[in-house]
């Protein structure tokens, strides 16, 4: 691990705000010193951004969907992810593998068993340092969305789904409390990037 660059990632319901703080926190570790490259999935490369506009566009089944979303995660890994932290380069990613757990596992319905196993064919060696995790109630995630553009496929789904979506995100956070720490998407800006910034200097 000495030298290696440290990963970073954003995770939260469409609308719990995680967004509007990637490079804000890029930049707090800009001034700190640090190289950073900030992405995010489904995305990161010319292929995978393809793959985010048809899995955010187009119908498919649950499966498919699961299978581009790791498909698009592996250019991303291969061109982006583990050579910029191979350089000691730090990768800041709005949405990693929990998003697929929360979104496909819990808010499809794909078995978890399966998801695992894509997991680990994926990237069976490495998991973020840091999740931040950003919690709100799905109620007021969908006024937020509604508010902010056009809908996609996923962020047209109803509120029983963003709770189902929801509730696996914290299942995954109590797994691995280490890793995970949990944001109050319902707290004003200032307030989180206060909090942000404080557990910024354990990393």
């Amino acid at each position: 691990m000495s030298g290696r660059g440290r990963f970073v990632t954003f995770e939260g319901i469409d609308g719990a705000g995680k967004s509007s703080h990637v490079e804000w926190f890029a930049e707090r570790l800009r001034e700190r010193g640090r190289t950073v490259v900030v992405t995010r999935e489904p995305g990161g490369t010319e292929l995978a951004e393809a793959v985010r506009d048809w899995v955010l566009n187009r119908p498919m089944s649950m499966r498919v969907e699961a299978l581009l979303v790791f498909a698009a995660r592996q250019d991303h890994l291969d061109r982006v992810i583990r050579p910029a932290l191979a350089a000691g380069t730090w990768v800041v990613c709005d949405r990693f593998t929990d998003s697929t757990v929360a979104y496909q596992g819990g808010g499809r319905g794909m078995p978890a068993d399966d998801i695992a196993l894509l997991e680990r064919w994926v990237h069976p060696d490495l998991q973020p340092d840091r999740t931040y995790l950003f919690d709100l109630d799905p109620a007021e995630a969908a006024r937020r969305r509604q508010a902010a553009r056009a809908a996609d496929r996923f962020e047209a789904q109803d509120e029983a789904f963003f709770g189902r979506v929801r509730g696996a995100y914290r299942a995954r956070a109590a797994e691995s409390p280490e890793r995970f720490r949990r944001i109050d998407g319902a707290r004003t800006i200032d307030s989180i990037r206060a909090e942000l910034e404080e557990d910024l200097a354990t990393l």
